[in-house]
């Protein structure tokens, strides 16, 4: 699990941890921790030392539709875990909002277009 630095602990705003992430998604932690290494979920290690998963990958009681494919894109582009954070949070005029935003609101395929752009 990456550490993550202050400055893009700051752009993500709410985290959980990952009991509070297995209470959300009513699983036990070692499935979360399998959501995790499948990467259908990103967690990085913050500045207490903490793993933790942005509040924003989660709808309720499930992971936002989308983020898998688009994290695995991410990853296939290269982009490390703390990247790929920086990238899904960092604010596009073009969508508008940012990508994590855009995957939340159902437009993922836009997001996706942009995220296969980067590896070109």
């Amino acid at each position: 699990m990456a550490p993550i630095d202050p400055q893009a602990d700051a752009i993500v705003g709410d985290w959980l941890t990952i009991p509070e992430v297995a209470d959300r998604l009513v699983l036990p932690k070692s499935r979360v921790k399998q959501l995790l290494r499948d990467r259908k979920l990103l967690a990085v290690q913050r500045p207490d030392g903490v793993p933790s998963v942005p509040a924003a990958f989660l709808d309720g009681a499930a992971v936002i539709k989308g983020l898998h494919g688009t994290l695995t894109l991410l990853f296939d582009c290269g982009f490390s875990e703390e990247e790929a954070l920086r990238w899904l949070f960092t604010s596009d005029d073009s969508l508008p909002g940012t990508p994590i935003q855009a995957i939340a609101e159902h437009r993922c395929t836009e997001v996706n277009r942009r995220a296969q752009a980067l590896a070109f």
